[in-house]
């Protein structure tokens, strides 16, 4: 089997022995700037050792080839070249469909992160969205691209939530759809009216969501004595962006969450005073 090419080594070298030769012609922020770009440039530079240039070598590889050479990179640990992900990202889905049945939350991760809000995923990403051994991390990654494109997600999310398949994720998704339906409005009502330290949260799906309907049983809550001073803040912020207003006094001096966020402020604008010389 052919050994794994180290792109990034590569390149690494080349600026090594640049700042090697010239030691002092940029400021390290140039260095961070100018950085970018070399690698840019990189792409398109002939490299004798490989007999082609970084984008011409992956350019040339099947679809197979090039999922095949990204999960041996995966696998013995050598650096995911960008210039090969950039490649996969030009290649139809059907191409990385394949990586969303392995086992390694890496390739998985990466796999969604390719792939995106193509809508050809969906059915793979709420495959794993179901299985109890998908790791937290994966599943925030994978609704993180499904709200892009939550309208189209929406039938799919709905039957997670009634079937009790993360629900908090499920209700945030819901919360991004913008056709009007009176069924994910009363799931988000409901889990709202429900909710326990979720409260807060859950506010802000309605928020999200964006139908005034919600504000008589926002208004109803912010309203209730026992409530600390983070949910009001986030209850006040929910029932103003519905375009609704709430103005009776309220005194949270003595409540802890108050307290502390106090606190910090005055530590903050302490530690931004200047200090005498």
């Amino acid at each position: 089997m052919e050994k794994l090419i180290d792109f990034d080594g590569l390149f690494e070298e080349k600026l090594a022995a640049f700042l090697k030769r010239e030691p002092k012609k940029f400021t390290p922020a140039q260095w961070e700037a100018l950085i970018p770009k070399l690698y840019a440039q990189y792409g398109d530079t002939y490299l004798p050792r490989v007999g082609n240039t970084p984008k011409g070598y992956f350019a040339a590889m099947t679809d197979e080839q090039l999922v095949s050479l990204l999960i041996r990179h995966e696998k013995e640990g050598v650096p995911v070249s960008d210039f090969l992900c950039r490649e996969l990202e030009t290649r139809a889905p059907s191409a990385l469909l394949p990586l969303l049945s392995r086992s390694e939350p890496a390739l998985l991760t990466l796999a969604v992160n390719l792939l995106g809000d193509d809508p050809a995923a969906f059915p793979a990403y709420f495959r794993l969205l179901e299985e109890k051994d998908t790791e937290e991390d994966l599943a925030e990654a994978i609704c993180e691209q499904l709200k892009l494109r939550a309208d189209a997600a929406k039938s799919q999310a709905l039957g997670m939530y009634r079937a009790g398949i993360r629900r908090e994720l499920m209700l945030d998704l819901l919360s991004r759809t913008t056709e009007r339906d009176d069924e994910v409005f009363e799931v988000l009502l409901r889990a709202f009216k429900e909710s326990g330290e979720e409260m807060p949260v859950r506010a802000g799906y309605l928020a999200q969501y964006g139908d005034p309907r919600a504000l008589d049983a926002l208004l109803a809550v912010i309203d209730r004595d026992d409530i600390n001073f983070l949910e009001y803040q986030e209850l006040k912020y929910a029932i103003e962006a519905l375009g609704g207003e709430y103005t009776r006094p309220r005194d949270f001096s003595e409540d802890a969450y108050y307290l502390e966020i106090k606190a910090d402020a005055e530590k903050r604008a302490e530690q931004a005073e200047p200090k005498e010389k």
